[in-house]
C-alpha cells in the first residue's frame, strides 16, 4: 500500500480542495515547502496526497529532502491509483465542474476512472465497485495467469 503521493500542479490549493473532495478528505497547508498543501484521508492507512507548486523539484540533501524550484513538466509518467468512496457519476461531475478530463477505462481484468488533473496528471479512481475487481486482479497469482494466458494466446495467433 501507498500511504502518500506528492504532485507538483499549477494551482496547489485549488487542487487540494478538489481532491479532498473526491476522496472525502481534508486539506491542510504543508508547512515544510510554502504554498503546498496536503489532502488527508481518516481511512486508517495514513493516506495523503502532498500537492506542490506546479515547478517544485524534490533533492537530496546532505540530511534529508530538500525543495527547490525548477521547469515545471506538462505530463509525467508517475501517476497512481486510488479507491475512493464516491461514485462514478461523482467523479464525472468534479471532473467536468473543473473543466478536467474524466473517462471510465477498461483495463482488461478491471476499470478506472483516469481522472487527469490539471489535464496533466492522471489518478486512477477506483470506486468501491472497480476496487473489489482490481483488488482480486492484484494478486501476484493472479497477475501470473493474467501474462500466462495474453503468452498462450500469442503462440496461437
Amino acid at each position: 500500500m501507498f500511504h502518500h503521493i506528492s504532485i507538483a500542479v499549477n494551482h496547489p490549493l485549488h487542487v487540494a480542495n478538489v481532491l479532498a473532495e473526491v476522496l472525502q478528505g481534508r486539506c491542510f497547508p504543508f508547512p515544510p515547502h510554502e504554498g503546498s498543501y496536503i489532502v488527508i484521508v481518516d481511512d486508517g492507512f495514513g493516506t495523503g496526497i502532498e500537492l506542490y507548486p506546479a515547478d517544485t523539484q524534490l533533492t537530496p540533501e546532505s540530511e534529508q529532502v530538500g525543495f527547490s524550484s525548477g521547469i515545471a513538466q506538462t505530463f509525467t509518467s508517475v501517476h497512481a491509483a486510488l479507491s475512493v468512496s464516491v461514485s462514478q457519476v461523482q467523479i464525472t461531475q468534479i471532473a467536468d465542474r473543473e473543466g478536467w478530463l474524466v473517462r471510465l477505462c477498461d483495463r482488461g481484468p478491471f476499470k478506472v476512472m483516469e481522472f487527469w488533473v490539471e489535464n496533466k496528471f492522471m489518478l486512477e479512481l477506483l470506486t468501491p465497485e472497480m476496487a473489489k475487481e482490481y483488488l482480486q486482479f492484484a494478486q501476484a497469482a493472479s497477475y501470473e495467469a493474467f501474462l500466462n494466458q495474453a503468452a498462450s494466446q500469442l503462440v496461437e495467433a
